[in-house]
């Protein structure tokens, strides 16, 4: 890729990392949106364990041009490219989020409740429930989602192995349009901790460069765990999914739009355990409010991008 073009895949990457920082919009929508939806479907396919690992057993003398052809069938600088843009935005995003959530949980998590559901109504469409699997598909999804939220994090915990999971699970979204890789993490009970983690960890990054502490942050292991999470996930959880897209369309799609339908439960229950006081009048008419700017949202960005976007 030329430079013009590279810094047009960062761009667009910039623009699916603000989305994918918040639950329930998709930066799969986005990448439809900004044309390059294929394309990283396509490079993210690309990565495969087996060409990795020839690459790796290749004797030294003849690995690196291995790994150069290796690269450019796995499409990897304009995956460089766009996963450099995703990453600042994610940074930049996550901070304001945090403190919205610690300083205005109720309009805060509204926005998120109308952001999930706006997504759902619109991949209803892609529902089916014509038959028996497909109602047991819906029926799980729906049920997943409504147990984990808010329950998952007092479940599953902060371990290093369920950062782990966490990650390989977020990064499936980047091949499911309507599918927000927060939303995910926000059903496992680990969205506002790894905002604040990562915070912390840019905050610790930025203070050794700067001289004014010595060593790695503290939160250096979280970070890269979920990190390679994230890479397992791209060689694992993500082909097994465009697998059941390709076999079984139907019932996966009906699956994951139970799955969104679910998740409305969990930024209720965040807000809930932020307010202070409790839900009062005006918290909820705040939540009902922010909701609806936040559907308002989605709907607006589904309008440009067309309804083939959420397909």
């Amino acid at each position: 890729m030329g430079v013009r073009e590279t810094l047009g895949v960062y761009l667009r990457g910039i623009a699916m990392g603000a989305a994918d920082a918040v639950p329930g919009v998709s930066g799969g929508t986005i990448a439809l949106l900004t044309g390059i939806y294929p394309r990283l479907i396509g490079a993210v396919t690309a990565v495969e364990p087996d060409r990795v690992l020839s690459v790796l057993g290749t004797p030294f003398p003849d690995r690196r041009s291995e790994g150069i052809a290796a690269f450019r069938e796995m499409d990897g600088l304009f995956l460089a490219a766009l996963g450099l843009g995703i990453a600042s935005a994610v940074v930049t995003v996550s901070r304001v989020l945090e403190h919205a959530m610690e300083a205005y949980p109720a309009a805060t998590f509204g926005g998120f409740f109308g952001l999930i559901g706006a997504s759902a109504w619109l991949l209803r469409g892609q529902m089916r429930l014509d038959t028996r699997g497909r109602w047991a598909a819906g029926i799980a999804g729906f049920g997943v989602a409504f147990l984990l939220s808010g329950q998952a994090e007092g479940a599953l915990g902060h371990a290093l192995p369920v950062t782990f999971l966490a990650g390989a699970i977020a990064v499936t979204a980047m091949i499911l349009p309507g599918v927000s890789g927060s939303l995910l993490l926000l059903l496992l009970g680990q969205y506002e901790y790894m905002v604040t983690q990562l915070r912390k960890f840019v905050d610790g990054l930025l203070a050794l460069v700067s001289g004014n502490t010595t060593g790695l942050p503290a939160e250096t292991a979280t970070i890269v765990t979920f990190l390679a999470g994230g890479v397992f996930g791209l060689f694992t959880v993500s082909h097994a999914v465009k697998w059941a897209l390709d076999r079984r369309r139907a019932e996966t799609m009906t699956f994951l739009v139970a799955l969104v339908v679910g998740a409305l439960r969990a930024p209720v229950v965040q807000a809930g355990s932020e307010l202070p006081a409790g839900w009062t009048n005006s918290s909820i008419v705040v939540f009902l409010v922010t909701g609806g700017v936040g559907a308002a949202l989605v709907l607006a960005v589904e309008r440009v991008a067309g309804r083939d976007a959420l397909e």
